[in-house]
C-alpha cells in the first residue's frame, strides 16, 4: 500500500496533509509513504524530517506513480495528476459544491475522490472531522486578527493614569469556531456575548462565561439541521433576530461572524446599516467571507474600512497557523484511514456509512447523492 503526500499548489495554502508523526504511524501500519519534495515547507517541516520518519522524498510524478492513496489539504488540479492509476483514492478537502467541475474531472480520471469535509458528524468520526479541527484554530485566530486591527486593549486595566475599559466582543454563530472565539476573547479579558440560531448553544455560551443573546419572542424555532449544523431560518425569526442584533451590535467593539450553511451561500448577518451604527475604530471579522460572507461589504482576502469600521476578510484562516493546522489535519487523515485498516488486506476498507457519505466518485462516475441532488 503506497500512500503519497502532495505538495499544495493553491495560492496562500501553507498546510501539508501529513507530518513526520503521521508518516511514522502509516509506516507502522505497513504502508510505504512518499512525500512530494518541499511539501512541508509552509508548515516549517523540512524534507529531512519526513525522511527520518521513514518516508521517501520524490517530485510530484514520483509521488503519483503507483500511489494507492493520495493525501492533500485542498483538491489538486486534475491536470496535475497525470499518471495516477485507476481506482486510486484521493482524500482531501475537495470543496465539492464549489468545485463541481473538478469533481467531474476526478471521475474522468477513474479515481475515487473522498471529500473529508463530508465526514458525517457522528461520535466515531469526530477524530476524522477536518471541519472541526480547522474551525477550532480559525476561531482562535479570528480573535487575534481582531486584536491586531483593534486600536485598543482587550482587558480592563486599572492604572495610575486611569482605567482602560474592557473590549466588548460579540460572536455570531456558536459552532466550533465560535466557541473557540468566545474562549479566546475571554482569555484576553474581553466582555463577551454570543448568539446562534440553535437554542441548544445557550448553555455552551454560558459555560464559557459569555452572555447569550437570543430571540425569545419567537418560539418553536430551533435552527438545528442534520448533523448539528445550523439550517435556514424562517422570515419571522430572521426579522426578530435582526431587531435584537441591531440594538446589541451598536454597543460592540468587535464582532466575529462564523455562520455557514453547508452547500449554500453564507447567511447575511450584518447589514451596512448595522455597520454604520458601530463606533469608528470597531472591528468585524468575517470568517465566512469565502462563502459569500456574513457581513455586507466584506471582501475575501482584504481588510476594508466601511463607516469607520474595519472589516477583516482573511482567506483560509487555518492556513495562517500552518504548523498546528497541519498537525491536526494530518491526524484527522490518519485517524480516518487507520480506523478502516484491514490488516489481512494491508489496506483500508471503508464501511457503508462513512464510505457513502464521503465518496464523490467511483468507477468513472460521480456517485455522491448530495452532489447529484444539487
Amino acid at each position: 500500500m503506497k500512500i503519497g503526500v502532495l505538495r499544495e499548489t493553491a495560492p496562500g495554502e501553507a498546510r501539508v496533509a501529513a507530518t513526520p508523526e503521521t508518516v511514522k504511524k502509516f509506516v507502522g501500519l505497513g504502508a510505504t509513504v512518499t512525500v512530494e519534495q518541499g511539501a512541508g515547507n509552509g508548515a516549517a517541516i523540512a524534507d529531512s524530517a519526513y525522511a527520518d520518519a521513514g518516508a521517501t522524498l520524490a517530485p510530484r510524478a514520483g509521488v503519483i506513480a503507483d500511489a494507492d492513496i493520495l493525501l492533500g489539504i485542498q483538491g489538486p488540479a486534475p491536470d496535475s495528476l497525470s499518471g495516477i492509476k485507476s481506482g486510486a483514492w484521493l482524500a482531501a478537502g475537495l470543496n465539492p459544491f464549489g468545485e463541481r467541475a473538478r469533481v467531474d474531472a476526478y471521475a474522468a480520471l477513474g479515481i475515487e475522490a473522498l471529500a473529508m469535509e463530508f465526514m458525517p458528524r457522528i461520535t466515531r468520526a469526530q477524530s476524522m472531522d477536518i471541519l472541526s479541527s480547522q474551525a477550532n484554530l480559525s476561531g482562535y485566530k479570528a480573535v487575534l486578527d481582531a486584536a491586531a486591527e483593534y486600536g485598543r486593549a482587550f482587558p480592563m486595566m486599572m492604572t495610575a493614569a486611569g482605567t482602560v475599559s474592557a473590549a466588548r466582543v460579540f460572536v455570531m454563530g456558536v459552532g466550533v469556531a465560535g466557541l473557540q472565539a468566545i474562549a479566546t476573547a475571554r482569555r484576553l479579558g474581553a466582555q463577551v456575548s454570543a448568539t446562534d440560531v440553535r437554542s441548544a448553544t445557550k448553555e455552551q455560551i454560558l459555560s464559557l462565561g459569555a452572555k447569550p443573546i437570543f430571540v425569545e419572542a419567537v418560539k418553536g424555532i430551533e435552527g438545528e439541521g442534520s448533523g448539528g449544523y445550523a439550517t435556514e431560518m424562517s422570515d419571522e425569526y430572521k426579522a426578530a433576530q435582526a431587531e435584537l442584533v441591531s440594538s446589541h451590535i451598536a454597543k460592540q467593539d468587535i464582532v466575529i461572524t462564523t455562520a455557514l450553511i453547508p452547500g449554500r451561500p453564507a447567511p447575511r448577518l450584518i447589514s451596512d446599516a448595522q455597520i454604520a451604527s458601530m463606533r469608528p475604530g470597531s472591528v468585524i471579522v468575517d470568517l465566512a467571507v469565502e462563502s459569500g460572507g456574513n457581513v455586507e461589504g466584506s471582501v475575501a482576502g482584504e481588510v476594508v474600512t466601511i463607516h469607520g469600521v474595519k472589516i477583516v476578510g482573511h482567506k483560509n484562516v487555518a492556513s495562517r497557523l500552518a504548523a498546528d493546522a497541519s498537525a491536526l489535519f494530518s491526524r484527522n487523515l490518519f485517524n480516518f484511514l487507520s480506523a478502516f485498516w484491514d490488516k489481512e488486506a494491508g489496506k483500508p476498507v471503508l464501511d457503508e456509512e462513512i464510505g457513502t457519505a464521503i465518496r464523490l466518485t467511483h468507477g468513472g462516475k460521480v456517485v455522491n447523492e448530495r452532489l447529484l441532488a444539487s
